[in-house]
């Protein structure tokens, strides 16, 4: 019979000696002792390198009044020990001032010690993602991705961004640390090569800035669905091989820009693929005696890059045709009654008015098919149309169009729509010059549409300052200029604005801005609460807009529109009172009948 001092035996001998743990080979019974921290030292070789002070100062606190309730690991090493895991607990206890720490020493083979510490840190939630990242890339030496994932009950696709995380350069993983550079826009850089990153890198300049790197990854990343060429296709450039199996294909490190999106990280390759395509394509055109039609336009046809693919055309032997020589017909493509939903998503739009957009989609799709289908009739040949600079092609059916190439330089046609080399000396400096005033304009659109991203961006919205008084103009001049009709405009701004006839638009907002006051914000505002009301349907009982329009301006007219409520009660009770005694009259029939 087992007595209480012996089962109270047993408990104790439990508490004081661990489970035998196999290490190894290496059976060994292991026991908890309190070890004098001045004997214990942090393993140099530990993959863990940060610790956050304010949580070391929270657990220091929690030992001083509960002690260290789980035991560090450590192991033997020239008559100190080193810690196994547990330095974050070592850190603590010291911090408290603990003289000694529980401790399992434990035997490990040479090799086993790093990956016990990688795999318990890793299992933690505070792990810092650049250390993890070399962590896992460590493991991944001896473990496929799917094993590491188990092992650490992630999932393959986060593993597969921590091992492309590793793949950063220490300038960039700096910027990960410290909190400015967030994990997957630090995975989208390490998708290059170290190279590629340092350039990256170099560009940016000495402050972290995001939107820089976004735009950069931009434009050294192709979006592979849209690629002129086949991307299936092995023996394009067959040492590049097939681009659905390539690791610099983003879709094979992990969902980097979004589920299966294949992405190509490398510029050289995609741009050899795709001039080897359009080499194809020039071949395929001589051989089948199809007419190879760029998309560009005479305007256009003096631009840099435009005459680099045109004099590709010609040493090719290919007649030069532009989109002003020919006309193209295509296969037009069936509408359905879903594609006009969605396209006129935005509109409310009845059913019957759906179908009324259907049915005059179907009317002009049978007109173009009608066409289609007689092109060979009509003098039509097979062509292949394609952009100068993606290179991405469609089939067509081309015609040339008859003009005056025969007759004398009469130069009755536009100035722009004539070629430069048939133009005066005069007229060429006028399309230079237009032609400049065109690419400023195309740049200024480029570098507002950048920085209205980047702004988008950032966290601008969710400021909780008030108003500045730039934004305020801002927000004033958007509502003047784009809901304020002319008349509007001079019958109740005109005193506030001047004579705006002289002015450029960069000194009508300075004027704007040196006269503003927010009596003109509130003006604004309320001139757009009269205009923004629905008629119709839409009234002050069931729309937002209206019902919160008609609130607001009983503050100011509450006689007036009582006026108006009354005139309108009385044509209603009149008529709901002719209403009953028309519905008695009928009652009284209906009850005659029934007798």
């Amino acid at each position: 019979m087992t007595t209480k001092a012996s089962t109270r035996k047993k408990r104790s001998t439990a508490k004081s000696t661990a489970k035998k743990e196999v290490s190894g080979k290496k059976t060994s019974v292991l026991q908890i002792q309190n070890l004098p921290l001045g004997n214990i030292k942090p393993d140099l070789e530990q993959p863990r390198k940060t610790f956050n002070e304010d949580a070391l100062q929270q657990l220091s606190e929690s030992i001083k009044k509960h002690g260290v309730l789980q035991p560090i690991t450590v192991r033997q090493l020239n008559g100190h020990y080193i810690i196994v895991m547990g330095e974050r607990r070592y850190r603590a206890s010291k911090l408290a001032g603990k003289k000694t720490v529980p401790c399992i020493v434990r035997t490990y083979e040479n090799n086993d010690v790093l990956e016990v510490q990688i795999i318990e840190n890793l299992q933690r939630q505070d792990v810092e993602p650049t250390e993890e990242a070399d962590a896992i890339a460590y493991l991944s030496e001896k473990y496929a991705p799917t094993e590491i994932a188990k092992r650490l009950g992630r999932t393959d696709n986060f593993i597969r961004q921590r091992l492309k995380l590793a793949g950063l350069i220490d300038g960039f993983k700096h910027f990960v640390r410290n909190g400015e550079m967030t994990i997957s826009l630090g995975v989208g850089v390490a998708l290059f090569e170290p190279e590629e990153q340092q350039m990256m890198l170099e560009t940016m300049g000495e402050d972290f800035n995001a939107h820089r790197i976004n735009r950069m990854i931009k434009d050294q990343t192709y979006d592979l669905e849209k690629a002129s060429f086949d991307v299936a296709d092995k023996k394009l450039v067959p040492k590049a091989g097939s681009c659905v199996e390539c690791p610099f294909n983003a879709a094979n490190q992990g969902n980097l820009f979004g589920e299966g999106k294949m992405v190509c990280t490398k510029a050289a390759c995609f741009e050899t693929k795709k001039s080897k395509s359009f080499l194809n394509l020039i071949e395929r055109s001589k051989k089948e005696d199809i007419l190879l039609i760029p998309e560009i336009r005479q305007y256009w046809a003096d631009d840099e890059n435009n005459q680099l693919v045109l004099l590709q055309l010609e040493k090719q032997g290919l007649e030069i045709y532009l989109l002003d020589d020919v006309e193209i017909i295509e296969n037009p493509i069936e509408p359905t009654i879903e594609a006009i939903q969605e396209e006129y998503q935005h509109y409310d739009y009845s059913e019957d008015e759906f179908n009324a957009e259907f049915e005059e989609a179907m009317q002009n799709y049978n007109e173009a098919l009608k066409e289609y289908n007689s092109v060979k009739e009509n003098g039509f040949v097979n062509g292949i149309s394609f952009h100068p600079e993606t290179y991405r092609n469609k089939e067509v059916f081309v015609k040339i169009v008859e003009t005056s190439k025969n007759e004398s330089t009469g130069y009755s046609a536009p100035l722009t729509e004539r070629k430069m080399a048939d133009c005066t000396p005069e007229e060429q400096i006028v399309k230079i010059n237009e032609r400049e005033i065109r690419k400023k304009q195309i740049e200024n659109n480029k570098q507002f549409e950048e920085v209205v991203q980047m702004i988008r961006e950032t966290k601008y919205i969710d400021k909780k300052k008030a108003l500045s008084t730039d934004e305020m103009i801002a927000f004033s001049i958007s509502l003047f200029e784009n809901n304020v009709d002319y008349m509007s405009q001079q019958k109740y701004f005109s005193k506030f604005l001047g004579n705006t006839s002289k002015m450029t638009k960069v000194e009508m907002v300075e004027n704007f801005k040196k006269k503003f006051k927010k009596e003109i914000f509130h003006k604004l505002i309320r001139y757009m609460l009269t205009r923004q009301v629905h008629f119709g349907e839409s009234n002050h009982v069931n729309n937002l807009t209206n019902i919160s329009f008609y609130n607001a301006i009983r503050g100011y007219y509450k006689s007036k529109i009582a006026g108006i409520e009354k005139e309108y009660a009385e044509k209603r009770d009149k008529r709901e009172a002719r209403l009953k005694e028309r519905i008695t009259v009928l009652d009284k029939k209906i009850q005659e009948l029934k007798d």
